[in-house]
């Protein structure tokens, strides 16, 4: 009986450590589950200013498809987090079951103990057995017997009250499960019903904007007059300044001074950690090509990503810098393009600029704020360049 009650105390101490070890994970999906709340009610107050034209639009696409994604993570981090509890309600059943029948099983041989001490009391008393030996040895032998059966039931109560101690926790853990499990039930339900309304939704803008098939082409092709321009601008930038650099030799790539080279290596040290350009927003398209998210058979690319942010969002630097210029470009509204040693940034779409080309600048420092389109769209085109080559902003920005 020692031996099971040992093994059965092992078992309850080992589902303990489980337990410990799994609340870490847990740990990690309630994060991720309240990150997720965060980014909908951010991506809902963009949505609820998109939705303020009557018109269906891009941006509220945008804006929906992401609702869209969060909350399919939501599900699935729910759906994880259920998991998680029906195993560890599962393990403490089992536990609970094991204590159970210990209990009964200690009561069991407790009571046979005491039935045991009356029948010898009533029939053939202590004293009569101790004085009753034929030697002195039997004597201490029979007195040593029954201290050591004092012991044993002063045991047994103990390990009664440890087993009933231990049992109390377990149904107390099982019921505190139960209820978490049952509230992360009827949030999947919740969120399952946005996501069908998200989804309907979803489907009739897609069809509203089906119809506008012209105006949708009509669009894309003037962003892209405007993405050319943006371009160009930047790239003469770069040229002039790899052309001064290298005092009007042919190189490729800016020769960088002492300064401009440790700037250059910090910027690229930060990699994956540098801080978004506005501090609301969601990214709306990204970089590359990718198809268009209404027309059939057509290909949009984007040499930045934009990031679709709240009404009058200001708008930083990601990096020190040193402004390299100002300008307006047709669609793409007033620019700030920013030098990090031989690297650029470029923030476009842009209302209004707090800056002016040669100023340095710090990443706390405002470089204006977004500019909202007769849609409602507030919208930042973000660019990083490294000399004359475009590269992936997501890549170097912080995950949120």
């Amino acid at each position: 009986m020692r031996l099971k009650i040992s093994l059965l105390l092992f078992a309850f101490v080992a589902l303990c450590a489980f337990t410990t070890h799994a609340q870490k994970s847990k740990a990690q999906l309630e994060k991720e589950r309240k990150e997720n709340l965060k980014r909908i009610s951010e991506t809902q107050k963009i949505l609820e200013q998109t939705a303020t034209e009557k018109k269906s639009t891009l941006g509220q696409l945008k804006a929906i498809n992401h609702q869209i994604t969060i909350r399919q993570d939501l599900i699935k981090s729910i759906n994880q987090e259920i998991s998680m509890i029906n195993g560890e309600i599962n393990d403490l059943t089992i536990v609970t079951v094991a204590l159970e029948s210990d209990l009964d099983q200690l009561k069991k041989e407790y009571a046979e103990m005491i039935y045991s001490a009356y029948k010898t009391n009533h029939g053939y008393s202590q004293l009569t057995f101790i004085f009753s030996a034929s030697t002195f040895n039997q004597l201490f032998l029979r007195l040593k017997y029954l201290e050591q059966y004092a012991n044993a039931r002063e045991r047994q109560v103990q390990q009664i009250e440890k087993v009933k101690d231990a049992l109390n926790s377990q149904k107390s853990s099982l019921v505190s499960k139960k209820e978490e499990q049952s509230k992360l039930l009827e949030s999947k339900i919740e969120e399952n019903k946005n996501l069908i309304g998200l989804q309907s939704k979803q489907s009739k803008i897609i069809q509203d904007l089906s119809k506008r098939e012209k105006e949708l082409k009509r669009e894309l092709a003037n962003r892209k007059r405007s993405i050319e321009q943006l371009d160009q601008l930047l790239a003469e930038i770069i040229k002039k300044e790899i052309r001064d650099s290298n005092k009007g030799k042919e190189a490729n790539t800016i020769a960088l001074s002492a300064e401009g080279a440790v700037l250059s290596a910090s910027f690229e040290d930060n990699k994956n950690k540098l801080p978004w350009p506005v501090a609301s927003g969601f990214v709306s398209e990204k970089f590359g090509k990718h198809p268009h998210p209404v027309l059939k058979n057509i290909t949009v690319e984007n040499q930045g990503v934009d990031i679709q942010t709240q009404k009058d969002a200001s708008v930083k630097p990601v990096f020190a810098g040193k402004v390299a210029t100002t300008a307006f470009v047709p669609g793409m509204n007033s620019v700030v393009i920013v030098q990090h040693g031989d690297y650029y940034t470029l923030y476009a779409k842009l209302k209004t600029v707090n800056v002016k080309k040669g100023q340095t600048i710090s990443p706390n420092q405002s470089l204006g704020t977004v500019y909202t389109n007769k849609d409602g769209i507030s919208e930042l085109q973000f660019q990083v360049w490294k000399n004359n080559v475009k590269l992936d902003p997501e890549k170097w920005l912080s995950s949120k």
